[in-house]
Order: C-alpha cells, then structure tokens, then sequence
C-alpha cells in the first residue's frame, strides 16, 4: 500500500468515527430520555444508573405508567393543544407575511432595499429578555389573551428569519420567469402566488419548519404570558410545572415521558418532508 493510500485510508476511518461519535452525541440525550421515562421511581433511583430499565433483580422491567399518566393529566393535554394552536398559527402568519415580504425584497427595486434588508435582520440579534418587560406592558395595556399575545410576540422572532431566508431564495429565481409572465399579461400578484411562490417550496418548508420548532419550544415569553392565565399554558410551560404526588417527589419520569411525547411531532414532521429541507438547505449551493 502506497503512502498517499494508507493516509486516505487513514482520514476515512477518522472520518467514520467523528460521524460515529457526532452521532451519539446527538442521540443520547433523546435515548436517556426515553430510557428514564419507562423507569418507576425506584429504578430512576437505583446506582449505578442502567441502560435498559431493569428492576432489582436485573430483569428488564419497562414501566407504562409514566405515559399513562401524563395523558391522564389533563392540564398537559391542554398544553398540547395550545402548543399547537400557538405554533402553528405563528408559523403559517410568518410564511405568509414573510413570502409577500421577501418577495417584494428579493425580486423588487425601491430605495432603501439594502437598508431594510440589514435592519430585519438586525432585529433577530436582540435577546429575548431585553424585549420581554415591554411587550408584557404593551400585552397588558391592550388586554390580550394569553394566546394571541404568544403568536404576537413569537413572530418578533421567527418573521425577520422567514422574511431574511425567503428573500435568498427569491432573489435566486431568474428574472426571465417575471419578464416572461408579464409579456403573458400576469399582474405581479399573479405572477408571485402562481409562478414564484410554488418554486420555493423547499425554502417555505424549511424555514416553516424552523419557525415551528422555535414557537413549539419558546418557554421565556409563554411562561410570562401565562401566568394570569394557567389555562393557555404550552407544552414547555406545562412540563415545568408537573409536580410530584406528595411533598418534594420531583416527578422525573413523567417529565421524561413528557419529552419524548412532545419530542415525536417534530421527529415525525422532518421525516415527512426530509426531501424538501435538504433541497431547501442545499438551493443556491451550485449556480447553474
């Protein structure tokens, strides 16, 4: 074996293990928490932890009640709801406003473009903390509900991304499409909703997702906007609160059952369109 093979050779094993150990290392985390979540409390306590839930004895033991008991409570089948509700409609706003935006951003000429490009996303960099304390006053002085005042206040964050991702995307699609649909009679409208906007598909799932993983997860603002009203309280809200049956019982499992359960519908929806986020992720690598 040549010297210029055996360090090919060399650099794809240590290729392989950084993927391995990436691996793990973004995998464990969600693996303890469904191993803790099917393990009753004496099994969560036991030393040294186990990998597999095992009871004294060393048997596999798996314990269902955990789950049983987080759907049979039911503030946090309420969250789930909200969770829902919040995030859901907060994605949908963001990608319509931001489509209509990046549009007019990416594919139109007005003065101050670049000024106003270079300002929205200016206004991601600010920390959620420093912007709290006003929009609780501003929440409370037009006396929104809990639930509107998420969606609201969620969209501060996700629609200058949408707005910033979805004008990259724009400004790639050749402006032959335009002039052609205007020599075809087609308004601009008509030509945005009809022509441009089902080619960015990808980008819209891939920042739609992005924004619903965000607003699914936001605890800072849904715990202030809540907390005069318990009953519009989200899934991170909700898990935060679970309290033990008795005095100083930390309900470990069923936070980790919890997890895992609000976990899956964003598992499941990056699975369902795997094919959009990576043609989304990768449009504009290569110029054709």
């Amino acid at each position: 074996m040549t010297r210029k093979k055996t360090k090919q050779l060399i650099s794809k094993i240590l290729f392989y293990i950084l993927i391995v150990v990436i691996f793990f290392y973004l995998l464990f985390p969600f693996y303890w928490a469904l191993n803790s979540s099917l393990k009753s409390e004496a099994q969560l306590s036991q030393t040294p932890a186990t990998f597999i839930p095992r009871d004294a004895n060393g048997k596999i033991s798996i314990f269902w009640n955990n789950y049983a008991s987080i759907f049979a409570n039911a503030t946090f089948v309420r969250s789930i709801f909200n969770s829902i509700i919040v995030a859901g409609s907060t994605t949908l706003v963001s990608l319509l406003i931001g489509s209509f935006s990046a549009f007019a951003l990416g594919k139109l000429y007005f003065k101050g473009k670049k000024v106003t490009l270079y300002l929205i996303l200016s206004m991601t960099m600010f920390p959620q903390v420093t912007v709290l304390s006003g929009l609780y006053a501003v929440i409370t002085t037009l006396n929104l509900a809990a639930v509107p005042s998420m969606i609201l206040t969620y969209m501060i964050f996700t629609l200058p991304f949408t707005t910033w991702v979805l004008t990259t995307f724009f400004k790639q699609l050749p402006n032959e499409i335009m002039q052609s649909a205007q020599v075809d009679g087609a308004t601009p409208f008509q030509t945005f909703w009809m022509i441009l906007l089902p080619l960015t598909a990808p980008a819209l799932v891939t920042t739609g997702l992005l924004a619903f993983i965000a607003a699914w997860n936001e605890y800072l603002f849904a715990l202030t906007f809540t907390s005069i009203e318990p009953t519009a309280r989200t899934i991170p809200v909700a898990i935060s609160m679970f309290s033990g049956t008795i005095a100083r019982q930390e309900p470990f499992g069923e936070i980790m059952a919890a997890a895992v359960m609000v976990t899956i519908p964003v598992v499941l929806l990056v699975l369902i369109f795997q094919r959009k986020i990576v043609a989304g992720l990768t449009a504009g690598a290569v110029k054709g």
